[in-house]
């Protein structure tokens, strides 16, 4: 079961991809784990990759691609892999296709943007201990305070509204254009390309992670 998933950040696609790997006993192949991986094993791609990170730049997609070609190797890809965080454009996902590694689903998670602000612009946080709250979903006893502790909660930079909309802008300029991309694939060679499945990222986490899971066969 070879697997990407695709959705805007604040999706739910963290807690379904733990669903999923836990399901058919795969891993989930994150291209920042990765790539730091690479450069602590001091291997010949792990040199390249330091090297571009001291300087500031960007990984390019075919070192990128050569680390999950080699990462698939590994003994427990046996099964398949799920990948997090990459392709993230469609450029990637053509190299992905070039190199022929091949994948059975592609799965969306589905949010309205209105929705995915709400949820995260509402997180609060406890930063001794990491406990999260929100305002809405799930708020402390006493507002603004930690249920154990009664010290301040406190909203992230990453969870405020306007980083938030501009995450989302980045993502559907960069990354929603995959949508469209794994549809036409499916549409004119249903054969080579991969199963393309849509949820919607909303009820509960068991709803979702029931429907993506009976698509997946």
């Amino acid at each position: 079961m070879r697997i990407i998933m695709l959705g805007a950040p604040g999706a739910g696609k963290g807690t379904q991809a733990q669903f999923i790997t836990e399901r058919f006993d795969i891993p989930q192949i994150s291209t920042g784990d990765m790539l730091r991986a690479a450069v602590k094993a001091e291997s010949e791609l792990g040199k390249q990759v330091k090297e571009v990170m001291a300087t500031g730049g960007l990984v390019s997609d075919d070192i990128i691609i050569a680390l999950i070609e080699e990462r698939i190797q590994q003994p427990d890809c046996k099964n398949g892999f799920l990948l997090d965080g990459f392709p993230r454009t469609i450029p990637q996902a053509e190299a992905l296709k070039d190199q022929g590694i091949a994948i059975d689903y592609v799965v969306e998670i589905a949010v309205d943007d209105e929705e995915i602000v709400s949820r995260l612009s509402g997180r609060r946080v406890h930063e001794g201990s990491g406990r999260i709250y929100h305002v809405k979903y799930d708020p402390p006893k006493k507002e603004g305070k930690d249920d154990e502790t009664g010290e301040p909660l406190v909203q992230r930079e990453d969870d405020k509204e306007e980083t938030v909309r501009k995450r989302l802008k980045i993502y559907h300029d960069q990354t929603a254009p995959l949508v469209g991309y794994y549809q036409d694939w499916a549409g004119q060679d249903p054969e080579a390309a991969p199963k393309y499945v849509r949820v919607e990222g909303v009820g509960s986490l068991d709803s979702i992670r029931d429907q993506i899971l009976s698509k997946l066969r």
